[in-house]
Formats: C-alpha cells, structure tokens, sequence
C-alpha cells in the first residue's frame, strides 16, 4: 500500500486511527477531534478512508458509536515500540507514525532488551479496556509457565519495560519483564476490583526520598551540578513500587552508614532510615532490613 499519495497530515491522522486500534483497541471521531482539532465532518472523512485502506481492521458499533479492532486487524502503519512507549509516557505526542531518525551528533546509551510492538499493543488494549490476559512468561527463576495476569500499568527501569499487574498464581501484584511475555490472549470474564490498580497498594503508595552526594567524596560539587541539587540535596517523590529500580538504575548507596565505595555510588539515599521494611528496595545497593 503506497501512504505517500496521502498528504502528510493525512497520513498522521491516519497512522493515529490505526495506532489507537491496535494500542487501546478502539477509537472514536471525538478522539481525532481532541487530538487534531478539526471538525467533525473531517474526522468522520478520515475513518471513512482508513475503513477503505483497511476494512478487515475495524467495526463500527452503533450503540457506543465508536469503532473497535477487529480480530483479523493488520496493522497500516509500522508503529516502533521503543517510540510508542516514550510518547505514551510523555503524554502522547505528534508523528509517532514516523518512528526515530538517527542523529549523525547526538547518540543515546546502546539499547540491548527491545519490546515488541504486538505484545505492547495486547498489554496496552487490556489495560484501556480493563481485561485480564492469558500468556506464557518465562521467568529466571521457575522457566516458562502459563500466566494470566490483570495488567495495570508499563513502567521502564532504565533498561527494560515491565508490566505492573496482578498475577492469580501468586495472588499478588508483581512486575513482568514485557520481553518474557508471549502468546497473549484476552480473558473475556469481569474483573475483580481487588485486582486493578487502585488496590495496588506498593504502587499507590508514595514515598518522599532525598538524594546527597555520597560522603565520601571530595568535589561534591560535581554531583550537585549533575542532578541540579538545590542546597546539596535531590527531594524526590518516588511509588514504592519503583524505588529499587530507580535506586539500582542511578547506583545508589543505600546502606545507613553509606559504607559503599563513592567512587562506584556518587549518591547516598540519606533517609533510608525511614525507608526500611520495604520488599521493593531489596534490589537496591547496600539496602539492608532494620532489626
């Protein structure tokens, strides 16, 4: 199929019907309308041409007047999953369609772990629609088991994406390596309000953390600099749920007496005190349970 006979902000209009099928699994005139402010004579133009492109792709319910995603969807556009994810955290910005342009000057840190856009897609429309999901996940520990989990939010730990979701083996919520899922089908059975994110209670929770430079080094000036510290310290509200992933990404010294070598941790979390007793740091550097 030949986009380019389409004008460019054609082809955007287009590309955002079809990314919200496959992502949330629906779509409506009044989401081009808020997203593109055009009218409605215009939008309704628009679906009229992505249904001619692509008819198996979507249905039309009179009811709800919105129209869903088919099971025979294809997708038009090829939308690139590290792109979605960072638009989606940044409030959804315009030209998703057109993926990332390399830059010949400016260079980010080599990704090695990278999602797949169809199980970012599935992950993405059970969380719009608040539906469970069947698949296999293949973990470090126990291998490959078959898994339905309640997904409620996608959350990067510097290096990786995970699902947050409730997980009915263990009958708690748990993060999932988004890579390590496979196979993924919809579970059509209502949901248990225990098992949505509100009940989540690790990632509801909020905690106030402050960051200094670590004791034991001498220009700590340098560090004050590189986080923008505002009287040596970095005051941050951080979920719970994240707070050993965002102190393992940054290589934080979470010992009490920040004993870690400063040359390896440039920072100290100088409140852990208040912090102990808390699952999701056992993953940090240094962290240990008070008696």
């Amino acid at each position: 199929m030949d986009l380019t006979q389409f004008n460019y902000a054609q082809r955007e209009r287009l590309a955002f019907i079809d990314f919200c099928l496959q992502f949330f699994g629906q779509i409506s005139r009044a989401d081009l309308v808020n997203h593109f402010k055009t009218g409605l004579a215009s939008c309704s133009r628009d679906l009229t041409l992505y249904r001619e492109l692509a008819p198996q792709n979507l249905h039309l319910k009179h009811e709800t007047k919105l129209y869903y995603r088919t099971a025979e969807f294809s997708p038009v556009f090829a939308h690139e999953p590290e792109s979605i994810l960072n638009s989606l955290c940044n409030g959804f910005g315009d030209g998703f369609s057109n993926g990332v342009a390399p830059s010949d000057i400016c260079f980010d840190a080599t990704r090695l772990i990278h999602p797949q856009s169809d199980v970012i897609a599935a992950i993405m429309r059970a969380i719009n629609n608040q539906q469970a999901i069947s698949c296999q996940y293949v973990s470090i520990t126990s291998g490959e088991s078959r898994r339905i989990i309640v997904p409620h939010s996608l959350s990067n730990n510097g290096q990786r994406w995970h699902v947050r979701a409730f997980d009915q083996k263990s009958k708690e919520f748990r993060d999932f390596v988004c890579t390590r899922l496979t196979n993924i089908t919809t579970v059509e059975t209502p949901l248990d309000p225990s098992h949505t994110q509100k009940a989540d209670i690790q990632w509801n929770r909020i905690h106030a953390i402050t960051l200094v430079p670590h004791p034991s080094i001498t220009h700590f000036k340098a560090i004050e600099l590189d986080y923008s510290m505002t009287l040596g310290k970095l005051d941050l509200n951080v979920r719970e749920a994240l707070l050993g992933y965002l102190m393992r990404q940054w290589n934080v010294d979470c010992s009490l007496d920040a004993s870690l070598n400063g040359g390896q941790h440039h920072l100290w979390l100088s409140n852990g005190k208040q912090l102990h007793h808390l699952s999701s740091l056992m993953i940090a550097p240094g962290y240990k349970d008070l008696p």
